[in-house]
């Protein structure tokens, strides 16, 4: 362990309350922090750089569990790192979240019946920085009660000066490098947010639709065909068949009548069709669907578009006007009065996109956008993990990546918004278009014009790593701090904002990458692995659970939880008992203080300690070992089920039980033993401050005298090892256990005291007898003394007269009873799981249940027998 470079010689210890408070600690703790400067970043510092940037959250969010769960993972990280030594920089930040900020703020002006056509771009734009100033960034207060140890004075905007002038700073080089460019293709589009969306906005989910099967050509010429979209037809422009299909290849090449028009259209042989899917033939709409624009462009077909941006139909005849669900139902109706209908599936269920934002259906469109060409960037980002200059953790993520970037489709920015980075694009009078920089002027006249689309939220966020830095300013800061040291982020945006800032930062920063190590988390689910929605019922609000048992206790539950890459189950139970665990920490330090425990001076010699002593600090050496690995490989759960039992069971448990008797005997072995405990709680308390802040800094200062956990010294392994201390003391262990198990099934109560005789001679127990009997409850054997019941344990012998404690004829009744119950119970499992004809009916969840009831009638007969075995006969 070392000393303490922070740490003042311990002043008189301050009496803790008798009850843990976290609302009267949590607030004023974190203010403190944040005003001594802990959690700022200095680039001039000569420490070893340790930098993470927090994922941006929306301008227009709030703390949920998601947000709880990762900020949970960075902070345990640096303030790990910080404790270490290293000049640790968390960079914080908002997202301005262009189509969610855009529809609050609409939504607001909808209530003063005003759209934002009624104010204008300039306007809007402004009242839009209003609502920010306002309303906008309510996480930050609510990062602060989660106890975020983020460097507030270096927090962004990505829509501040500096990070615009980023943008336009990249769109110009891209743009010049000709990785930017101007085409009409398919994209997302919302026909409520009038906009392009980005393929991570799309949410999928089983809608029940209709399949129509219907028949197109006339005579021999006729060929059958099945869609989901009827109303697209009106746009069709080829019916596509596979080259090798023998059914169609008659029809290859041929013109067919295109139903409820007055046109004809070609039918072309395409690889892309299933011969063995449906009847192996498809209708091609080039304009409304991306692998038919693809069939489109490989054929030459024409592209048509029949809706307009609000999705409503704008083919000339009887449909034009009509809502395309509207029009889907009088589209069939006019082809089944035509006899054209061959089958109608009802209801037809299948996967529908829906903007992740208002929830309406998403269209596929052709439309003319502004795209970034990924081929080459996209290779690098590959690269970068492919040479190991990234690593991805867990490493099974890694495949999931290379399918990602080694297939990117070229990337649609452009969004048909007005908040926004607009697009740095002018068009000229003769046709002329310019693209200017941040240090470029403007093109300005008569007939000149900015592009009035904003680019993606995606595009200026994957510059995160490095425009929060001053980029493209060589700063001090980037110097420092780039690349970051790792990214926490969900496995759910690895295909899109890790993919982004790969992308930007090996472009923009000369081939270095924007972090060593991706970390990946999971989701954050319900008790039963359920999502967690409005909609289910089951969404939690964080500050809910935090106003009731304190920010450590959902961390603690967060952390537990957090295994790389896998989901992440939580109940409020959970949240409770890691309440319990802050008390249990506060009480064992109250206890400790009351005692005498202190961190002044060096640590005795191991051959003035005891036993228990020795042991302590080898389990304690070992479990630091143990969590700094686990920190190495983000295995949270782990680290931090191994602090919660080696402080639970181990310190709170056994050493503060065990150094009871030591305590009150007084004298050097006390002085020792309070000098242990002193150190024990200095380091446990240490290791635990990553995951709960709160509760470990008010007990750390108030143990030591120190000026604050957050910039104490990282405790390491001094290499102490007793294994022989640790056989005895689970020796131990092993015999308080299984005489308190024996008290228990005779149902003795904890307090109530037996007479006994040890044999503990010739075993390393000896030293122990004092404590054996504390903490058993049991007397010394008097003239009397009848030996009932006989516990051979670990090499020593524990007699016990029960005869004046229990009846034992009573006793011998009732276990015989309960032994009658378990083997009927195990016969009636054994008839039901030898039944083939129930075994071959059940659901495996049944068959599963009685199996579990069978074992659990199997351990139930052995336990009681064993009791009845040790009791005296009658």
């Amino acid at each position: 362990m070392t000393e303490n470079a922070h740490q003042q010689p311990s002043a008189p210890h301050t009496e803790l309350p008798t009850q843990y408070a976290p609302a009267d600690v949590e607030g004023p703790l974190y203010e403190r922090w944040v005003e001594r400067g802990y959690f700022e970043a200095d680039e001039k510092s000569d420490k070893p750089p340790y930098t993470i940037v927090i994922p941006p959250p929306n301008v227009t969010g709030s703390l949920h569990l998601g947000h709880a769960f990762e900020h949970t993972l960075i902070d345990a990280l640096t303030r790990r790192k910080r404790m270490q030594g290293f000049e640790t920089l968390w960079q914080p930040g908002m997202d301005h979240a262009g189509i969610a900020t855009q529809n609050v703020v609409e939504r607001e002006l909808g209530k003063e019946g005003k759209s934002r056509h009624d104010l204008g771009r300039e306007a809007f734009v402004e009242r839009v920085w209003q609502w920010k100033g306002e309303s906008g960034g309510q996480i930050s207060g609510q990062m602060r009660r989660l106890g975020d140890g983020v460097a507030w004075s270096r927090e962004r905007f990505t829509m501040d000066e500096g990070l615009s002038q980023a943008v336009q700073t990249i769109f110009k080089r891209l743009y010049d490098d000709e990785l930017i460019y101007r085409a009409e293709r398919i994209i997302n589009w919302c026909p409520r947010c009038l906009t392009a969306i980005s393929d991570i906005e799309v949410e999928y989910q089983d809608d029940d639709g209709e399949l129509v099967s219907m028949k197109y050509g006339e005579g021999d010429d006729t060929i059958v065909v099945a869609t989901t979209r009827a109303e697209t037809m009106l746009g069709d422009t080829a019916v596509a068949v596979h080259p090798d299909d023998e059914r169609y290849r008659h029809l290859v090449g041929k013109e067919i009548r295109l139903p409820l028009t007055d046109r004809s259209i070609p039918v072309v042989a395409d690889t892309h069709v299933d011969p063995e899917f449906g009847t192996g033939a498809v209708k091609v709409t080039p304009a409304h669907d991306p692998n038919d624009f693809e069939i489109g462009q490989r054929h030459n077909l024409p592209s048509l578009t029949v809706m307009d941006e609000h999705a409503v139909i704008t083919a000339h005849g009887p449909f034009q006007g009509l809502d395309r669900l509207e029009a889907r139902s009088a589209i069939v109706a006019a082809l089944r009065a035509e006899g054209r209908i061959v089958a109608e599936k009802r209801p037809y269920v299948h996967s529908v996109g829906h903007c992740s934002r208002c929830k309406t259906t998403i269209e596929p469109r052709l439309s003319m956008q502004w795209w970034v060409k990924v081929g080459p960037l996209a290779k690098a980002a590959g690269d970068a993990v492919r040479d190991g200059r990234v690593k991805i953790h867990p490493q099974e993520m890694e495949k999931r990546y290379f399918d990602w970037v080694d297939n990117l489709h070229d990337w649609c920015i452009s969004r048909q918004l007005w908040w926004g980075h607009r697009i740095p694009v002018w068009y000229g009078p003769n046709g002329e278009v310019v693209c200017v920089g941040p240090d470029d002027e403007a093109p300005s006249g008569e007939g000149w014009r900015q592009d009035t689309d904003v680019l993606d939220t995606w595009f200026s966020s994957g510059l995160w790593p490095f425009s929060t830095l001053g980029w493209p300013e060589r700063t001090e800061s980037l110097a420092k701090f780039y690349p970051n040291s790792v990214l926490v982020t969900g496995y759910d945006i690895l295909f899109f904002w890790v993919a982004r800032m790969m992308m930007f930062g090996l472009y923009a920063m000369d081939g270095t990458p924007p972090f060593h190590t991706i970390a990946l988390h999971g989701m954050v689910r319900d008790q039963f692995g359920k999502k967690m929605s409005k909609s289910f019922g089951n969404a939690v609000n964080p500050l809910d659970w935090m106003d009731k048992y304190g920010s450590d206790a959902l961390r603690f539950t967060l952390a537990r939880g957090a295994n790389p890459g896998v989901d992440v189950p939580i109940g409020e139970d959970w949240v409770q008992g890691s309440r319990n665990f802050a008390n249990k920490i506060w009480n064992a330090t109250r206890f400790a203080l009351m005692n005498g425990a202190t961190v002044d001076g060096p640590l005795p010699d191991a051959s003035a300690m005891s036993a228990t002593d020795r042991w302590i600090l080898s389990r304690l050496n070992s479990v630091v070992a143990e969590v700094d690995a686990f920190y190495e490989d983000f295995q949270f759960a782990k680290l931090s089920d191994a602090l919660f039992h080696f402080a639970w069971d181990e310190v709170f448990d056994w050493y503060v039980e065990l150094s009871k008797t030591t305590f009150q005997a007084g004298g050097e072995p006390a002085k020792v033993s309070q000098r242990v405990l002193g150190e024990v709680l200095d380091v446990t308390l240490k290791l635990l401050h990553p995951v709960v802040p709160f509760v470990t800094e008010t007990l750390w200062t108030t143990l030591t005298g120190g000026e604050s956990v957050v910039v104490a010294d990282w405790p390491t392994d001094s290499g102490f090892r007793d294994p022989a201390a640790e056989q005895e003391i689970e020796s131990l262990q092993s015999v308080i256990t299984e005489v308190r198990r024996f008290r228990a099934d005779q149902g003795l109560q904890p307090g109530q005291r037996v007479p006994a005789r040890l044999t503990l001679e010739g075993t390393a127990l000896a030293p122990h007898e004092a404590a054996i009997r504390q903490l058993l409850r049991l007397q010394p054997e008097g003239e009397a003394f009848s030996a009932t019941a006989t516990l051979p344990v670990a090499g020593a012998t524990v007699a016990l007269d029960l005869s004046g404690t229990i009846d034992v004829a009573a006793e011998r009744k009732r276990l015989a009873k309960d032994l009658a119950a378990a083997e009927k119970e195990k016969a009636q499992a054994h008839a039901k799981l030898g039944n083939e004809a129930f075994l071959a009916k059940a659901p495996d969840q049944v068959v599963d249940k009685i199996r579990g009831r069978l074992a659990k009638a199997d351990e139930d007969i052995a336990r009681i027998t064993a009791q009845l075995e040790r009791l005296p006969e009658a």
